[in-house]
């Protein structure tokens, strides 16, 4: 299918805002670290477990909803699973204890996995010529979405604490659910067989096809520089020499949303040249983002220009692998997507455990430290396939 008559640029801008919106509820917890800490009177490094629950929850929906795209029909899917995550928000919302609140962070990441649903139909509708361009803009919003819930949620933490934020999270998930029930089309998949026969499928994808590995195995370690940063950089701004409060640090995503707005590019480029060439530029990108932030730890305007450089890179590495991923089987994208992001998921969830690891024994300087080390083994990755490719095609001619 997909032909431009079914995508109207108009859908894919909503498309854009609801994944950005619903994606969104995987990071608010991030910068409340500090305010959870201090209402279950714990300490910070046990209330940042919050954001590893939730993003282990959001690769375990990833492994098991996700596939089911290729065999439900997606708007119902994307429709019911939205209901869930209003619901799961709730349940944070209302949460009497640290313990339940990471249950909740772990339904909350599970039920919140829409945007990977959307993303498939979107390319599934898409003429092939435009995927690269059409997964570029969606997945802007998408990224926009990750980077300024923090903003949000630092705001709204600092105004109505940490339990207001969950309810204006369900409020406004709520809102897209009846939006999305309005304007998403219906889209049928091509897969008629058992749940228990597509979850095999995914095994035999993963045997099959060497790019699918390679982009997954890249985009995790990059994934995990990501989540890694993300959760210790609340705890390195809430202390020496900044001492900023949760408004303050969430205001740092703005800077992070620069980086966001080179998607489309990204995506485009992708349609017309290799991708490969795109994800190199994004690993070394990776790597000297962490550089900066090790040299200027203590300079805010340090601090920017590696956030915005670390998220210009995951820009280059993540919409170039999908749309590598995307391009493999079209009538098994949500399967290979489930693969893609769910490797790439656990990456953010080890990100952020290793992240509150370092951060306790060595502190900034071990994080960024980390980071360089994490971005050095995707290149080797990178290097070691490049040359793989490179002989193949040599021998083919």
């Amino acid at each position: 299918m997909g032909s431009q008559d079914t995508l109207s640029k108009g859908l894919i801008a909503l498309m854009a805002v609801c994944t950005g919106l619903i994606v969104a509820n995987i990071y608010y917890c991030q910068p409340l670290i500090v305010l959870i800490s201090k209402s279950f009177g714990v300490a910070e490094s046990e209330a940042g477990k919050v954001a590893f629950f939730t993003q282990a929850g959001y690769a375990l929906g990833l492994l098991f909803f996700v596939p089911l795209g290729d065999k439900l029909e997606r708007k119902g899917q994307i429709l019911w699973m939205t209901g869930c995550a209003v619901l799961s928000l709730a349940f944070a919302a209302v949460a009497p204890s640290l313990w339940s609140l990471e249950i909740a962070c772990l339904l909350i990441g599970a039920t919140s996995v829409i945007p990977q649903l959307i993303l498939p139909m979107a390319a599934h509708l898409a003429s092939p010529a435009r995927t690269g361009k059409v997964i570029g803009s969606i997945m802007s919003g998408l990224l926009i979405g990750i980077l300024l819930s923090r903003t949000l949620s630092g705001l709204v933490g600092a105004w109505l604490g940490w339990r207001g934020m969950f309810w204006v999270a369900a409020g406004l998930s709520f809102i897209m659910l009846v939006i999305m029930r309005r304007a998403f089309p219906s889209s049928v998949p091509a897969f008629t067989g058992s749940y228990g026969s597509l979850m095999r499928s995914l095994g035999t994808l993963v045997r099959e096809q060497p790019v699918l590995r390679e982009a997954a195995a890249i985009n995790a370690l990059g994934f995990a520089t990501f989540g890694m940063f993300w959760t210790t950089m609340v705890l390195h701004l809430s202390g020496e020499p900044f001492h900023f409060k949760s408004d303050l640090i969430g205001l740092f995503g703005l800077a992070a949303a620069a980086g966001a707005l080179a998607a489309p590019l990204v995506g485009g480029s992708a349609d017309k040249r290799n991708p490969r060439i795109a994800i190199g530029y994004g690993v070394g990108l990776l790597f000297v983002s962490f550089i900066l932030l090790y040299i200027f730890q203590s300079s805010v305007i340090g601090i920017i220009a590696g956030i915005i450089l670390l998220d210009l890179a995951m820009q280059c590495v993540h919409v170039s692998n999908q749309s590598r991923v995307y391009a493999l089987m079209p009538g098994a994208r949500n399967r290979l997507n489930t693969v893609y992001m769910t490797v790439s998921f656990i990456g953010t969830s080890l990100g952020s455990f290793i992240g509150l690891y370092v951060w306790a024994r060595s502190g900034w300087k071990g994080v960024c430290l980390t980071g360089m080390v994490l971005a050095s083994l995707a290149f080797v990755i990178f290097s070691l396939t490049y040359k793989k490719a490179k002989n193949v095609k040599s021998l083919a001619v």
